[in-house]
């Protein structure tokens, strides 16, 4: 079983957005996916109960915090191949206890150094969690909201990410109407049609790649992993 955790010391960096689009496209690929709401202002919890939509595959979780997490991941690893787990932006200890649970750690960030010096805190608090746990804990940055012309200051801060070693995803997250939409409607990305919002179908591709990348990505660390 797989664990996904999608930590930010600070909001509005698109976190619950992703979680919640990764799930679906996972979920409408056939697996089997738990959906863990630990952020205070349960977005997802949100979007559950207004969708009038079911995927059989897919299961929401929540509200969840410090004191029922670790719990809470250890029982979808009983029932799901993929769990993913959308924290509070911040650092605190629902963050930390998820972060040693996990497969892989992903930190999103917008092309601001704000951003970068914020995804710099969560990546020394895996650090810290892997050393108490010897173990390595891999992680990937990942850009949200991008523009469809990558800016300067976004190529600058990748490259800066690179140069410091720190695995940054190629693919980026496109800022479309589509991902705000699957809340505002309570419903599921690839049911969206164009009457709604402009290009669905771009937005549904961008997830299956972001998908694709991120599933190689574990695949990958779990193989280093039992070499070692």
């Amino acid at each position: 079983m797989t664990v996904i955790v999608l930590a930010s010391s600070k909001g509005g960096v698109g976190k619950s957005t992703t979680a919640l689009c990764l799930a679906q496209v996972l979920s409408r690929e056939g697996i089997n996916v738990s959906l863990l709401d630990a952020d205070p202002n349960a977005p997802i919890l949100s979007w559950y109960k207004q969708s009038t939509q079911v995927d059989e595959h897919l299961s929401v979780v929540g509200p969840l915090n410090e004191n029922n997490i670790y719990e809470a991941i250890e029982d979808a690893r009983n029932i799901s191949r993929v769990v993913i787990v959308d924290l509070e932006g911040s650092a605190n200890l629902a963050v930390s206890y998820a972060i040693t649970e996990a497969d892989l750690v992903l930190i999103p960030l917008q092309g601001s150094q704000l951003d970068a010096d914020e995804a710099a805190k969560i990546i020394r608090m895996i650090s810290r969690a892997g050393r108490q746990l010897k173990k390595q804990i891999p992680y990937m940055a990942f850009f949200t909201r991008c523009s469809f012309i990558k800016s300067r200051t976004n190529k600058h801060i990748s490259a800066s990410l690179i140069e410091a070693d720190i695995p940054v995803a190629q693919t980026e997250i496109v800022e479309r109407d589509a991902f705000k939409a699957v809340f505002s409607y309570g419903g599921f990305l690839h049911d969206l049609n164009k009457d709604e919002v402009s290009h669905p179908d771009k937005a549904v591709n961008n997830m299956i790649d972001f998908a694709n990348e991120i599933m190689q990505k574990i695949g990958n660390s779990k193989k280093e992993q039992k070499h070692d």
